[in-house]
């Protein structure tokens, strides 16, 4: 058989190949590897079921969803960006135009000024001529007769026409003018096209949001056991981003840096097309050069994303079980799973930085070898009088600019070539055919619904696991009407048979029948809405009660009806599933927030609220899929009740271990390995003494339930001991109301009021509890903003341990940029060589000097920019693997109350994991080397004018810190705009990702649509909010650009003056004019990365806020006492807590209690009664706000946290397993990390799940999938508690942990739970009373106290609180 491996993918994720230290993409043809010894039939439909195959996309592919007004302001912001860069190369026409009048007045004045003026020349030159003593034997005239100037008769050839400084001066103003024509038109098309990309980027990105949401949420579940909701989360986040990138304003300054490439060559081959013509060899050599090396930096981004993407899951799985992560300490194992992806996204991201060096060094190559070429072919052009000085210059001056705009276009193609990669990933989701598609309306719908079911000959087969058979030829009917129980131990195949009535997947065979028809021909869409679904973990979404229960109205004649209409329904609903009860103690009743995932509520209640849900549409059929598994005794009894009349006048199937709850049943059916073996009626089945009878008999539950309550309270049908009692404390509603009862009473406990006075609160009018005073002392600390500085500085301290590498890369950097003021010297040098003629071998000595230069330079400005940017990139993504290890590490290192805030949420902090390390990413590599480079080009072309045309710098330098204010001033703008933008897309990346992970949730309600246009409405908010900040942002880049021609102009008029007052030199004004000129244009590009800027500093922001937050029980602290001897003696002494995000609501008051060294402790209590919170805060999740928590007789807050939680062990109510094998899974329970696995398999047979390991084709290498999906409730649990016992603790912490085993996994569980226990402290909480019968004392909680304690039988004696759960239960008696 082949491996049982997840899509034959490595543990961690579906997207990279095993750990085994290959990096290779694991192609769709390898994955189905798996299916190939199945029948084809077989095989097609599971791989239909999970199989993607990669879409071919393009760029353009990011403009799918572009309407005609979309398309038309995108062509119209390519065509101005177009206009743009063409203005920018008309730029070399003006500077020749310049060039030539300064050199036409400079050569006439040196040379008239030789003889006092014009008048003057013209009168010596009468008088030399005509006098007698003319000798033309004279050597110089020799000279001058016999060159070929002379033209047998005299002439002015060699005289330079005459240029008055008036008329100079007059033209020059005259030009200058032009420029500011110029920068008002820069102004308009730079502000309009970035506006416009931007504003269309955001809208499109948002598109392609909604798109990829809505195709998550259409996919058949088969999808989800392979992808991680954090996978999801960095998808919608992050990648979207990359794509915003791409197609907003830096696309634009792309498509402009490209006109100005084409149009300088246009204008070069305008002048003369031979000397352009060998000009461009060198161009097409660059961009050959080019596209074949973006092209490999593309495809190696491509990736390093996978490699960053596959560990946005192990974040998610990490951060959604932080409680588990905490108990077991293995923080640093599960955050190394995160660096080895880190380490794979690296080793791409630096291949592909040298890439992005590489363009940078071939443009600078380019430049110098067209300098060289020019200044070698061109010479050759003047002497045959085929080009003038005038055109060469310009050809030259078009050329740099030119190729100087294909050095700056390396950054913004990297984020065209990451946005490029990122749609391809986002496309093959949008793209993928879901097998089961709730979206279409294909399928048929019937007029009439019955409800009559039938399973015929089913075979089964989960894609995830297509090694084990969970049905084969199974049969099943359901008549329209009744009541179907499915019982049998996990793994059964009970859940399986929703799964198919849901459409969740799909079977291999046989057929699954709706009213006779199969459900493969009806519309998926219209068969859910049919059907009502309440499992055993209730998933609530994020809003109000109200909000949740209507939900279930979705596809009913009711989802548009009025409020009024909706809010009667609902109510009905809610006092159908006895949910009233509390609901109306709620402070906002039912418009009261549930909170995320409805963590606010408790089980019950949020189980209640789910009920109402299903049977508030009146559905044909309701699945209820081990409703009240995870209940204690009193909640049960409500839900149960609840459950039983929603039954009435419906099919009905329940999944239920508890075998109580299903007693009344039509036809229970009992299930083992995918086979019925039998059924019938509750008392059939007993009189048959068979399987079933054994699982009564398991579970004492032969006798019916007694009602023994001596005062019972009824409320709405249903007997409870009091309204508290089935409330929470989570949902912070009925402690709160009790509190502010007592305090308007006056009356408090009398050990409330001695402390109290105490802490010398006794002027206080009336009494209040410990807990109530010191919360009310509490102040929420203010989230802090840092200046540029002080962020600056902190990048700098984090970037420390590459401080050489960075040296090394700033090193080459100065070298890199230092170059072009170098250049400006050189160039004017040789403009100035080309003066020399007549004299050719004098202009050929220093142009050939000259050229040498300009060869050397290319090599070395090829070589400077590829180490640079290269090394600049391995420091960066150093930085970045650094900053988002160090960032989960701190993460998972907070408080758990750091977890409970909303704004805390496992997509939240997934997502700002990625998207802010994302950021800083952003500012390093090219990016960073780009930004360096031009301040030295600035401001070294600065120093350069300076030292040889004083004045002349003197006066215009200062300008160019007005074109540095105006860039700085959009950086701080967009750095304010980000903040703003931060937390609603952290809102809705949350809200993408809770409707991700509650996939089966959504599907079942047909929410898909309503979850879309919840999303849509919350980035449209954000687009509006933004917009205006983006028109602002926009108008300063067009001053910032407009400012460079208006310096110029400032530069070629008050230049003009010099040259005529002064006696400036072409050599002087030419180095003045590219030093400043062309090394503020270089600047004006350093606002190009104004947003990364922006988006750095704000996540530089939110890294430090997160790096300074100091954790009151910090597991990174090696301070307190190590414990010896551990014998594990627990005691809880007045201990008052309130939870840090809801402390206006009391849990414990005053705990009291005592366990003893090997006890086997139970507690026991309705739900909220603060059991849990006593659990919690043994293992120190929390602090308790009063009191103290000793482990043998030391305060656990003077003891090492790491050292404390090494004695004890936790296994929590819902298993928490990580991608992984089994083997990983069950060592992270050891704090030996070399442990061996002999231990293991014992720690394993201890928690009966060696032999079910075993019989696993790849035993215990065998994958678990994300959070432990391809296991059932019951073998996950079993996974858990060995690891929990391989750990051998002094104090084992049981929450529920047998509460989602079936009968007889819980018999042997529990069994295996009892021999572990001797030896140790053991610490139960349960539900279900049979489990712990035999402990040493059971603790009965009430309102956050003890109300009474001791053995089972001296609590059944007592006939008390324990008597009334314990006859709720029906035990036998004893």
């Amino acid at each position: 058989m082949p491996s049982n491996k997840i899509g034959g993918d490595s543990a961690e994720t579906p997207l990279l190949g095993n750990r085994g230290g290959s990096t290779s993409l694991i192609t769709p043809a390898d994955r189905t590897d798996q299916f190939t010894g199945l029948p084809p039939s077989e095989a097609a439909i599971l791989r239909e079921q999970v199989q993607t195959f990669e879409v071919k996309t393009s760029f353009f592919s990011a403009y799918r969803y572009a309407t005609t007004k979309d398309r038309f302001l995108v062509i119209l912001a390519v065509v101005l960006a177009l206009v743009e860069g063409s203005i920018k190369a008309i730029m070399p026409i003006m500077f020749g135009v310049f060039a030539e009048n300064f050199t036409t007045f400079i050569r006439s004045r040196d040379f008239y000024g030789y003889y006092d003026g014009y008048s003057n020349f013209l009168q010596y030159n009468d008088t030399f001529y005509n006098t007698t003593t003319y000798n033309t034997t004279d050597y110089d005239a020799k000279l001058y007769f016999e060159s070929p100037y002379y033209e047998s008769t005299y002439n002015y050839t060699m005289v330079p026409e005459y240029v008055s400084p008036e008329e100079f001066q007059r033209q020059a103003s005259y030009d200058a003018i032009y420029y500011i024509y110029f920068a008002l038109a820069e102004f308009v098309t730079s502000t309009l096209f970035t506006f416009l990309f931007i504003d269309r980027g955001e809208i499109l990105a948002a598109r392609i949001r909604q798109n990829y949401l809505a195709s998550i949420l259409k996919q058949n579940v088969a999808y989800f056991d392979n992808l991680g909701t954090g996978e999801i989360t960095t998808r919608i986040s992050s990648d979207t981003m990359m794509i915003q990138d791409g197609i907003s304003e830096k696309l634009g300054y792309l498509i402009s840096f490209s006109s100005t490439f084409v149009c300088s060559f246009i204008v070069g081959y305008s002048l003369s097309p031979r000397l352009a013509g060998l000009l461009s060899c060198v161009a097409v050599v660059i961009v050959a050069a080019f596209f074949f090396v973006s092209g490999r930096m593309t495809s190696l981004y491509r990736k390093a994303l996978d490699g960053s993407s596959a560990g946005g899951s192990v974040i998610e799985e990490v951060l959604s079980s932080i409680r588990n992560v905490q108990a077991f300490g293995i923080q640093d194992r599960l955050s190394s799973r995160y660096d080895y992806y880190l380490g794979i996204s690296q080793k791409f991201a630096l291949r592909a930085g040298f890439y992005a060096g590489a363009i940078t060094g071939i443009a600078w190559l380019g430049l110098y070898l067209d300098d060289a070429m020019a200044f070698w072919q061109g010479p050759m052009f003047l002497i045959r009088g085929e080009l003038s000085i005038l055109a060469l210059v310009t050809i030259l001056a078009s050329m740099i600019q030119g190729l100087f705009a294909i050095t700056s276009i390396t950054p913004h193609v990297r984020a065209v070539s990451a946005a490029a990669s990122a749609v391809n990933k986002i496309y093959t989701t949008i793209d993928r055919a879901s097998a089961i598609d709730p979206s279409t309306s294909d399928g048929r719908t019937l007029p009439e619904v019955e409800g009559h079911i039938e399973l015929q000959d089913v075979k089964f087969i989960y894609p995830s696991r297509p090694d084990v058979i969970v049905m084969q030829d199974f049969h099943l009917q359901i008549k329209s009407g009744t009541t179907v129980a499915l019982v049998g131990a996990s793994g059964s195949g009970k859940s399986t048979i929703v799964g198919l009535i849901e459409r969740f997947y799909k079977p291999v065979r046989g057929k699954v029948l709706f009213d006779g028809v199969d459900v493969e021909q009806l519309n998926v869409k219209w068969l859910r809405q049919q059907i009502a679904l309440v499992s055993q973990e209730p998933i609530l979404f994020a809003g109000t009660v109200y909000e949740n229960v209507a939900y279930g109205l979705i596809g009913t004649p009711f989802e548009h009806a009025s409020d009024i209409e909706k809010r009667a329904l609902v109510e009905e609903a809610c006092k159908q599933a006895n949910a009233m009860v509390f609901i109306e103690t709620l402070p906002k009743g039912l418009e009261t927030h549930v909170g995320e995932r409805g963590f606010l509520l408790s089980g019950g209640q949020k189980q209640r609220v789910a009920i109402a849900r299903a049977v508030v549409s009146n559905p044909k059929i309701l699945l209820l899929d081990e409703a009240t598994s995870a209940l204690d005794t009193k909640s049960e009894g409500i839900v149960q009740d609840a459950l039983d009349k929603a039954s009435k006048n419906r099919t009905t199937i329940v999944i239920a271990h508890r075998l109580s709850t299903v007693k009344d049943a039509d036809m229970i059916v009992v299930m083992k390995r995918g086979v019925i073996l039998e059924k019938g009626t509750h008392e059939e089945l007993i009189a048959m003494r068979g399987e079933y009878y054994e699982l009564v008999r398991a579970q004492n539950v032969e006798h019916e339930i007694e009602k023994q309550l001596d005062h019972p309270q009824v409320i709405d049908g249903v007997e409870v001991d009091s309204v508290e009692d089935i409330l929470d404390e989570k949902a912070a509603i009925d402690a709160y109301e009790r509190e502010r009862q007592l305090e308007v009473e006056g009356g408090s406990s009398s050990d409330d009021d001695n402390e109290t006075s105490k802490l010398l609160l006794s002027r206080t009018k009336t009494a209040r509890s410990v807990s109530s005073v010191i919360a009310s002392n509490f102040v929420e600390p203010q989230e802090r903003s840092y200046s540029f500085f002080e962020i600056g500085r902190f990048l700098f301290e984090l970037s420390l341990p590459e401080k050489r590498l960075n040296l090394f890369a700033l090193m080459f950097t100065i070298i890199m940029a230092a170059g072009y003021p170098y250049l400006s010297t050189v160039y004017s040098n040789s403009v100035d060589a080309l003066g020399e003629l007549p004299d050719e071998s004098r202009m050929n000595s220093r142009l050939l000097q000259y050229n040498i230069t300009y060869l050397i330079m290319g090599a070395i400005e090829l070589i400077c920019p590829i180490m640079a940017v290269g090394l600049f990139s391995y420091s960066g993504q150093r930085l970045v693997r650094r900053i988002r290890m160090r960032t989960l590490r701190q993460i998972i290192r907070q408080d758990i109350s750091f977890f409970d805030r909303t704004e805390n949420t496992a997509g939240a902090l997934t997502s700002a994991i990625s998207k802010d390390s994302a950021a800083i990413e952003g500012l390093s590599g090219a990016t960073l080397g780009q930004i360096i480079s031009s301040f030295i080009m600035i401001f070294g072309g600065i120093g350069v004018a300076l030292g040889v045309a004083l004045q002349l710098a003197a006066v215009t330098s200062p300008c160019v810190p007005l074109l540095l204010g105006a860039g700085f001033y959009r950086f701080y703008l967009l750095a304010k705009h980000q903040e703003r933008v931060k937390l609603g897309y952290s809102r809705s990346s949350s809200y993408a990702c809770e409707a991700a992970s509650s996939i089966k949730t959504v599907a079942s309600l047909t929410r898909e649509e309503d979850v879309i246009a919840t999303y849509a409405s919350a980035l449209d908010h954000l687009y509006h909010v933004g917009r205006r900040q983006n028109g602002k942002s926009a108008a300063l880049y067009g001053t910032a650009q407009s400012l460079v021609y208006l310096i110029q102009c400032l530069m070629f008029w008050y230049g003009s003056t010099l040259v005529r007052t002064q006696g400036y030199s072409v050599f002087m004004f030419f180095v003045a004019v590219i030093s400043i000129v062309n090394g503020s244009q270089n600047g004006s590009i350093v606002f190009s990365y104004a947003l990364d800027m922006a988006r750095a500093y704000e996540a530089a922001g939110n890294i430090r806020r997160l790096y300074e937050k100091e954790p009151l029980i910090d597991s990174w602290s090696a301070e307190g006492i190590v414990p010896q001897n551990v014998e594990g003696n627990i005691d809880f002494k007045n201990v008052h807590f309130r939870y840090p995000t809801r402390l206006q609501v009391p849990v414990l008051r005053g705990l009291n209690l005592s366990i003893k060294k090997g006890q086997y402790v139970a507690l026991v209590g309705a739900s909220g009664c603060g059991k849990s919170t006593t659990i919690g805060l043994i293992e120190r999740f929390y602090n308790p706000l009063s009191g103290q928590v000793l482990l043998d007789g030391e305060d656990i807050t003077s003891l090492n946290i790491n050292a404390y939680r090494s004695h004890i062990a936790l296994v929590q109510q819902e298993p928490t397993l990580y991608s992984g094998s089994v083997r990983e899974n069950v060592k992270y329970g050891s704090l030996d990390l070399d442990i061996s696995d002999e231990k293991m398999i014992e720690a394993c047979k201890q928690a009966n799940i060696h032999d079910f390991i075993m019989s696993l084709p790849d035993g215990y290498d065998t994958l678990c999938g994300s959070k432990g999906s391809l296991f059932s409730g019951g073998q996950k649990q079993r996974i858990a508690i060995a690891r929990a016992l391989i750990r051998d603790p002094k104090v084992l912490l049981l929450d529920e942990a047998t509460s989602a085993l079936d009968n007889e996994s819980e018999r042997i569980v529990q069994g295996a739970l009892d021999n572990a226990a001797k030896g140790r402290t053991t610490i139960a909480i349960a539900h279900r009373l049979s489990t712990i019968q035999n402990a040493d004392i059971i603790y009965v909680f009430e309102n956050g106290r003890i109300l009474e304690s001791g053995s089972h039988q001296e609590l059944l004696a007592n006939k008390m609180k324990y008597y009334e759960l314990v006859q709720l239960q029906a035990l036998e008696k004893n």
